[in-house]
């Protein structure tokens, strides 16, 4: 089975030209281009929960600190850590990343 992003798994519709773009915005996930390829995803599309302003229950999401009670009991998060297994990269290191200014 192919590793999907966030926005395929959710069908969110913020990726760029998705139906719920007008309404929400484009999700920074799906153009978050310094964390391109981390847990094998498009964007921050594998690494969504490290993200502020992604969508989850209808509503766009806060703070890393204010969302990852959320994000740790989401089947995305889950699929991701389980599919990516001993390769999967954690949120201190995605942080990392985007602090350092990419890779």
């Amino acid at each position: 089975m192919a590793k999907v992003n966030c926005w395929e798994f959710k069908q969110c519709g913020r990726q760029p030209g998705g139906e719920k773009v007008a309404e929400f915005g484009v999700c920074p996930a799906a153009v978050e281009k310094r964390l391109d390829d981390v847990n094998h995803g498009q964007a921050a599309g594998r690494c969504c929960w490290a993200l502020t302003g992604t969508l989850c229950g209808g509503k766009v999401q806060g703070s890393f600190a204010m969302k990852l009670g959320n994000c740790l009991k989401c089947t995305f998060f889950t699929t991701v850590r389980q599919e990516e297994g001993t390769n999967y990269a954690a949120s201190t290191q995605i942080l990392k990343i985007l602090h350092d200014g990419g890779r």
